[in-house]
Protein backbone atom coordinates (compact mmCIF):
# COMPACT_ATOMS: atom_id res chain seq x y z
CA UNK A 1 0.00 0.00 0.00
CA UNK A 2 1.14 3.28 -0.78
CA UNK A 3 1.91 5.86 2.32
CA UNK A 4 1.09 9.68 1.03
CA UNK A 5 1.23 13.15 2.99
CA UNK A 6 -0.36 16.61 3.31
CA UNK A 7 1.57 20.06 2.61
CA UNK A 8 -1.37 22.70 2.45
CA UNK A 9 -4.80 22.93 3.89
CA UNK A 10 -5.52 26.26 2.76
CA UNK A 11 -9.03 24.57 1.64
CA UNK A 12 -11.46 22.45 2.97
CA UNK A 13 -11.59 20.10 0.45
CA UNK A 14 -8.09 18.89 2.00
CA UNK A 15 -10.43 16.55 4.03
CA UNK A 16 -12.52 15.12 1.35
CA UNK A 17 -9.31 14.29 -0.21
CA UNK A 18 -7.46 12.51 2.63
CA UNK A 19 -10.85 10.49 3.23
CA UNK A 20 -10.58 9.38 -0.22
CA UNK A 21 -6.93 8.19 0.23
CA UNK A 22 -7.51 6.90 3.90
CA UNK A 23 -10.37 4.38 2.53
CA UNK A 24 -8.66 2.84 -0.39
CA UNK A 25 -6.41 1.87 2.38
CA UNK A 26 -3.47 4.24 1.84
CA UNK A 27 -1.26 5.09 4.85
CA UNK A 28 -1.33 8.75 6.36
CA UNK A 29 2.07 9.86 7.12
CA UNK A 30 2.51 13.47 7.67
CA UNK A 31 1.60 17.07 6.98
CA UNK A 32 2.71 20.54 6.70
CA UNK A 33 0.70 23.67 7.07
CA UNK A 34 2.55 26.74 8.30
CA UNK A 35 -1.28 28.35 9.89
CA UNK A 36 -1.84 27.21 13.19
CA UNK A 37 -5.49 28.04 13.47
CA UNK A 38 -6.01 25.33 10.20
CA UNK A 39 -3.40 22.61 11.77
CA UNK A 40 -5.79 22.51 15.21
CA UNK A 41 -8.51 21.03 13.42
CA UNK A 42 -6.82 19.34 11.08
CA UNK A 43 -4.63 17.23 13.23
CA UNK A 44 -7.88 16.87 15.18
CA UNK A 45 -9.79 15.04 12.65
CA UNK A 46 -6.61 13.11 11.76
CA UNK A 47 -4.47 12.10 14.62
CA UNK A 48 -2.63 9.14 13.01
CA UNK A 49 -0.43 11.84 10.83
CA UNK A 50 2.49 13.33 12.73
CA UNK A 51 2.80 17.26 11.84
CA UNK A 52 6.76 18.21 9.61
CA UNK A 53 8.63 20.75 10.63
CA UNK A 54 8.49 22.15 7.08
CA UNK A 55 7.80 21.42 3.72
CA UNK A 56 11.20 19.85 2.64
CA UNK A 57 10.81 17.24 5.89
CA UNK A 58 8.17 15.36 3.72
CA UNK A 59 9.42 16.17 0.18
CA UNK A 60 13.22 14.77 1.21
CA UNK A 61 10.68 11.65 3.40
CA UNK A 62 11.69 8.48 1.17
CA UNK A 63 8.59 6.81 2.34
CA UNK A 64 6.25 9.22 0.93
CA UNK A 65 5.18 8.49 -2.66
CA UNK A 66 2.48 10.81 -2.92
CA UNK A 67 1.88 14.67 -1.70
CA UNK A 68 -1.69 16.00 -1.62
CA UNK A 69 -2.47 19.64 -1.44
CA UNK A 70 -5.31 21.78 -0.95
CA UNK A 71 -2.83 25.01 -0.57
CA UNK A 72 -3.37 28.05 -1.66
CA UNK A 73 -4.32 28.09 -5.44
CA UNK A 74 -1.16 29.71 -7.17
CA UNK A 75 0.87 27.39 -5.12
CA UNK A 76 -0.05 24.03 -5.99
CA UNK A 77 1.23 23.58 -9.41
CA UNK A 78 4.94 25.10 -7.98
CA UNK A 79 4.37 22.58 -5.06
CA UNK A 80 3.48 19.99 -7.87
CA UNK A 81 7.37 20.65 -10.06
CA UNK A 82 8.67 20.48 -6.64
CA UNK A 83 6.87 17.65 -5.71
CA UNK A 84 7.49 15.20 -9.33
CA UNK A 85 11.22 16.62 -8.94
CA UNK A 86 11.54 14.73 -5.90
CA UNK A 87 10.14 11.58 -7.04
CA UNK A 88 6.64 11.91 -5.72
CA UNK A 89 3.37 11.69 -7.43
CA UNK A 90 1.19 14.34 -6.97
CA UNK A 91 -2.66 15.20 -6.03
CA UNK A 92 -4.21 18.80 -5.68
CA UNK A 93 -7.73 19.97 -5.37
CA UNK A 94 -9.09 22.00 -8.40
CA UNK A 95 -7.90 24.48 -9.60
CA UNK A 96 -4.31 22.55 -10.14
CA UNK A 97 -3.39 25.74 -11.99
CA UNK A 98 -3.83 29.56 -11.70
CA UNK A 99 -1.97 30.43 -15.19
CA UNK A 100 -1.24 28.92 -18.36
CA UNK A 101 2.67 29.26 -17.48
CA UNK A 102 2.40 26.82 -14.78
CA UNK A 103 0.48 24.39 -16.96
CA UNK A 104 3.57 24.44 -19.47
CA UNK A 105 5.85 23.70 -16.67
CA UNK A 106 4.01 21.59 -14.83
CA UNK A 107 3.43 19.43 -18.29
CA UNK A 108 7.57 19.46 -18.88
CA UNK A 109 8.26 18.42 -16.01
CA UNK A 110 5.82 15.39 -15.87
CA UNK A 111 6.92 14.35 -19.23
CA UNK A 112 10.63 14.39 -17.56
CA UNK A 113 10.06 12.71 -14.44
CA UNK A 114 6.95 10.08 -15.38
CA UNK A 115 5.32 11.14 -12.45
CA UNK A 116 0.78 11.20 -11.78
CA UNK A 117 -0.10 14.86 -11.33
CA UNK A 118 -3.55 14.67 -10.54
CA UNK A 119 -6.23 17.30 -9.84
CA UNK A 120 -9.02 16.30 -7.42
CA UNK A 121 -12.03 17.50 -9.04
CA UNK A 122 -14.53 17.20 -6.17
CA UNK A 123 -18.14 17.83 -7.97
CA UNK A 124 -17.13 14.72 -10.07
CA UNK A 125 -14.87 12.18 -8.28
CA UNK A 126 -16.75 13.02 -4.94
CA UNK A 127 -20.55 12.92 -6.27
CA UNK A 128 -22.05 9.25 -5.98
CA UNK A 129 -24.96 11.00 -9.11
CA UNK A 130 -22.44 12.42 -11.44
CA UNK A 131 -19.91 8.90 -11.17
CA UNK A 132 -23.79 7.31 -11.82
CA UNK A 133 -24.27 9.72 -14.49
CA UNK A 134 -21.22 8.56 -16.47
CA UNK A 135 -21.70 5.02 -16.19
CA UNK A 136 -24.92 5.31 -17.58
CA UNK A 137 -23.17 7.38 -20.47
CA UNK A 138 -21.18 4.97 -20.81
CA UNK A 139 -23.32 2.12 -21.28
CA UNK A 140 -25.72 3.97 -23.65
CA UNK A 141 -28.61 4.96 -21.48
CA UNK A 142 -29.10 7.94 -23.47
CA UNK A 143 -27.10 7.34 -26.44
CA UNK A 144 -24.66 9.79 -28.46
CA UNK A 145 -23.73 12.69 -26.25
CA UNK A 146 -24.53 15.92 -27.95
CA UNK A 147 -24.00 18.89 -25.23
CA UNK A 148 -22.95 19.48 -21.34
CA UNK A 149 -24.62 21.85 -19.37
CA UNK A 150 -22.62 22.32 -15.88
CA UNK A 151 -24.07 25.16 -13.22
CA UNK A 152 -21.79 25.51 -10.33
CA UNK A 153 -23.37 28.01 -7.97
CA UNK A 154 -21.69 28.41 -4.84
CA UNK A 155 -22.57 30.24 -1.45
CA UNK A 156 -20.27 33.35 -1.32
CA UNK A 157 -19.64 33.21 2.91
CA UNK A 158 -17.62 36.42 2.26
CA UNK A 159 -16.86 36.83 5.93
CA UNK A 160 -15.13 33.62 6.75
CA UNK A 161 -13.27 33.65 3.25
CA UNK A 162 -9.25 34.14 3.94
CA UNK A 163 -7.88 37.35 2.00
CA UNK A 164 -6.51 35.08 -0.73
CA UNK A 165 -9.98 34.45 -1.87
CA UNK A 166 -10.02 37.96 -2.95
CA UNK A 167 -6.87 38.04 -5.03
CA UNK A 168 -7.14 37.58 -8.58
CA UNK A 169 -3.37 36.50 -8.79
CA UNK A 170 -3.76 34.29 -6.05
CA UNK A 171 -7.43 32.61 -6.68
CA UNK A 172 -7.16 32.77 -10.82
CA UNK A 173 -10.40 33.85 -11.83
CA UNK A 174 -14.15 32.43 -11.39
CA UNK A 175 -13.69 29.75 -14.78
CA UNK A 176 -9.98 29.39 -14.01
CA UNK A 177 -10.63 27.81 -10.34
CA UNK A 178 -15.01 27.16 -10.16
CA UNK A 179 -15.00 26.43 -13.91
CA UNK A 180 -12.36 23.72 -13.87
CA UNK A 181 -14.87 21.21 -12.18
CA UNK A 182 -17.13 21.99 -15.27
CA UNK A 183 -14.47 21.53 -17.89
CA UNK A 184 -13.13 18.38 -16.55
CA UNK A 185 -16.99 17.28 -16.77
CA UNK A 186 -17.67 18.43 -20.28
CA UNK A 187 -14.87 16.11 -21.41
CA UNK A 188 -15.67 13.51 -19.83
CA UNK A 189 -19.28 12.78 -20.36
CA UNK A 190 -18.43 14.01 -24.28
CA UNK A 191 -15.40 12.18 -24.53
CA UNK A 192 -13.91 14.90 -25.88
CA UNK A 193 -10.08 14.49 -26.29
CA UNK A 194 -9.32 17.78 -28.46
CA UNK A 195 -11.51 21.40 -27.65
CA UNK A 196 -11.35 24.52 -27.46
CA UNK A 197 -13.14 28.21 -26.03
CA UNK A 198 -16.21 29.27 -28.27
CA UNK A 199 -16.86 32.34 -25.53
CA UNK A 200 -16.74 33.13 -22.40
CA UNK A 201 -17.57 36.19 -20.04
CA UNK A 202 -16.72 36.97 -16.45
CA UNK A 203 -18.32 39.88 -14.16
CA UNK A 204 -18.66 41.46 -10.67
CA UNK A 205 -22.02 42.33 -10.28
CA UNK A 206 -22.50 42.92 -6.63
CA UNK A 207 -19.38 43.14 -4.85
CA UNK A 208 -17.76 46.44 -6.03
CA UNK A 209 -16.01 46.30 -2.19
CA UNK A 210 -13.83 43.17 -3.72
CA UNK A 211 -12.42 44.46 -7.30
CA UNK A 212 -10.60 40.96 -7.82
CA UNK A 213 -13.49 39.09 -7.03
CA UNK A 214 -15.25 37.57 -10.02
CA UNK A 215 -18.98 36.63 -8.67
CA UNK A 216 -19.88 35.38 -12.30
CA UNK A 217 -19.06 33.31 -15.24
CA UNK A 218 -19.75 31.44 -17.83
CA UNK A 219 -18.28 29.89 -20.94
CA UNK A 220 -18.92 27.81 -24.31
CA UNK A 221 -16.68 25.05 -25.20
CA UNK A 222 -16.39 23.18 -28.54
CA UNK A 223 -15.07 19.32 -28.64
CA UNK A 224 -14.44 16.70 -30.71
CA UNK A 225 -17.14 14.43 -29.00
CA UNK A 226 -19.68 17.47 -28.19
CA UNK A 227 -20.46 20.88 -27.04
CA UNK A 228 -20.19 22.39 -23.87
CA UNK A 229 -22.06 25.20 -21.60
CA UNK A 230 -21.15 26.42 -18.01
CA UNK A 231 -22.17 28.94 -15.62
CA UNK A 232 -20.61 29.88 -12.19
CA UNK A 233 -21.18 31.77 -9.65
CA UNK A 234 -21.19 33.06 -6.08
CA UNK A 235 -24.77 34.25 -5.59
CA UNK A 236 -26.33 30.59 -3.87
CA UNK A 237 -28.87 32.86 -1.34
CA UNK A 238 -29.11 32.07 2.14
CA UNK A 239 -32.44 30.59 1.87
CA UNK A 240 -31.03 27.25 0.33
CA UNK A 241 -29.92 24.44 2.61
CA UNK A 242 -26.32 23.31 1.31
CA UNK A 243 -23.49 25.86 -0.17
CA UNK A 244 -24.97 25.66 -3.91
CA UNK A 245 -27.56 23.87 -6.23
CA UNK A 246 -25.14 22.41 -8.44
CA UNK A 247 -26.39 20.70 -11.33
CA UNK A 248 -25.19 18.64 -14.74
CA UNK A 249 -27.19 18.11 -17.43
CA UNK A 250 -26.18 15.39 -20.20
CA UNK A 251 -27.92 15.70 -23.47
CA UNK A 252 -28.02 12.49 -25.94
CA UNK A 253 -29.30 11.51 -28.79
CA UNK A 254 -31.64 9.53 -27.23
CA UNK A 255 -32.35 10.74 -24.16
CA UNK A 256 -30.63 12.84 -21.24
CA UNK A 257 -29.92 12.63 -17.80
CA UNK A 258 -30.24 15.73 -15.02
CA UNK A 259 -27.85 15.05 -11.78
CA UNK A 260 -28.62 17.55 -8.63
CA UNK A 261 -25.79 16.98 -6.78
CA UNK A 262 -26.57 18.30 -3.00
CA UNK A 263 -30.23 19.11 -3.17
CA UNK A 264 -33.65 18.02 -4.95
CA UNK A 265 -35.92 21.03 -4.92
CA UNK A 266 -38.52 18.58 -4.86
CA UNK A 267 -38.32 17.68 -1.62
CA UNK A 268 -35.96 14.49 -1.12
CA UNK A 269 -33.71 14.54 1.50
CA UNK A 270 -29.77 14.62 1.15
CA UNK A 271 -27.99 14.80 -2.21
CA UNK A 272 -26.91 12.76 -5.36
CA UNK A 273 -29.96 12.86 -6.82
CA UNK A 274 -30.08 11.50 -10.62
CA UNK A 275 -33.35 11.88 -13.68
CA UNK A 276 -33.14 10.23 -16.38
CA UNK A 277 -35.55 10.91 -19.39
CA UNK A 278 -35.28 8.28 -21.99
CA UNK A 279 -37.19 6.80 -24.93
CA UNK A 280 -39.04 4.55 -22.28
CA UNK A 281 -39.86 7.28 -19.60
CA UNK A 282 -38.74 8.79 -16.88
CA UNK A 283 -37.33 7.34 -13.40
CA UNK A 284 -35.62 9.04 -10.32
CA UNK A 285 -32.35 7.16 -9.36
CA UNK A 286 -31.31 7.12 -5.77
CA UNK A 287 -27.47 6.80 -5.70
CA UNK A 288 -26.77 7.31 -2.20
CA UNK A 289 -24.88 3.49 -2.46
CA UNK A 290 -22.97 4.53 -5.47
CA UNK A 291 -19.34 4.40 -4.57
CA UNK A 292 -16.86 6.55 -5.18
CA UNK A 293 -13.66 4.51 -7.43
CA UNK A 294 -11.13 8.11 -7.41
CA UNK A 295 -9.09 6.88 -4.40
CA UNK A 296 -8.64 3.59 -5.12
CA UNK A 297 -7.92 4.13 -8.58
CA UNK A 298 -5.46 6.64 -8.06
CA UNK A 299 -3.76 4.29 -5.21
CA UNK A 300 -3.74 1.67 -7.97
CA UNK A 301 -2.19 3.88 -10.55
CA UNK A 302 0.70 4.70 -8.13
CA UNK A 303 1.40 1.61 -7.24
CA UNK A 304 1.05 0.12 -11.01
CA UNK A 305 2.28 3.34 -13.19
CA UNK A 306 -1.64 3.58 -14.50
CA UNK A 307 -4.05 5.87 -15.33
CA UNK A 308 -6.99 4.62 -14.19
CA UNK A 309 -8.75 7.69 -12.25
CA UNK A 310 -7.98 10.03 -15.13
CA UNK A 311 -5.54 10.41 -17.91
CA UNK A 312 -3.00 12.71 -17.62
CA UNK A 313 -3.86 14.40 -21.14
CA UNK A 314 -7.30 14.51 -19.55
CA UNK A 315 -5.94 16.28 -16.93
CA UNK A 316 -3.95 18.55 -18.40
CA UNK A 317 -6.95 18.82 -21.39
CA UNK A 318 -9.51 20.48 -18.47
CA UNK A 319 -7.40 22.96 -16.92
CA UNK A 320 -5.89 24.30 -19.77
CA UNK A 321 -9.99 24.75 -21.13
CA UNK A 322 -10.72 26.59 -17.87
CA UNK A 323 -7.72 28.86 -17.90
CA UNK A 324 -8.14 29.39 -22.03
CA UNK A 325 -11.72 30.55 -20.62
CA UNK A 326 -10.16 32.74 -18.24
CA UNK A 327 -8.01 34.67 -19.98
CA UNK A 328 -10.45 35.09 -23.66
CA UNK A 329 -13.39 35.88 -20.60
CA UNK A 330 -14.81 39.22 -21.68
CA UNK A 331 -15.54 41.51 -18.24
CA UNK A 332 -19.24 42.53 -18.16
CA UNK A 333 -19.14 45.31 -15.50
CA UNK A 334 -23.02 45.92 -14.99
CA UNK A 335 -26.45 44.33 -16.22
CA UNK A 336 -27.55 46.01 -19.31
CA UNK A 337 -30.88 48.07 -18.98
CA UNK A 338 -33.63 48.06 -21.25
CA UNK A 339 -32.51 51.13 -22.87
CA UNK A 340 -28.95 49.41 -24.01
Amino acid sequence: MINFAVIGINHNHIYGQVKALLGAGAHFVSFYAPEPELVVPFSATFPQAAQARSEAEILEDARIHLIVTAGIPCERAPLGVRAMQHGKDFMTDKPGFTTLDQLAEVRRVQAETQRIYSVCYSERFESRATVKAGKLVRAGAIGRVIQTIGLGPHRANLSSRPAWFFERQKYGGILCDIGSHQADQFLFFTDSSEAAVVAAQVGNFAHPQFPELEDFGDVIWHGNGGVGYARVDWFTPDGLNTWGDGRLMVLGEDGYIEVRKSVDLAGRPGGDHLFVVDRQGTRYVNCSDVELPYGRQLVRDVLDRSETAMSQAHCFLASELALKAQAAARRVTAVPTASE
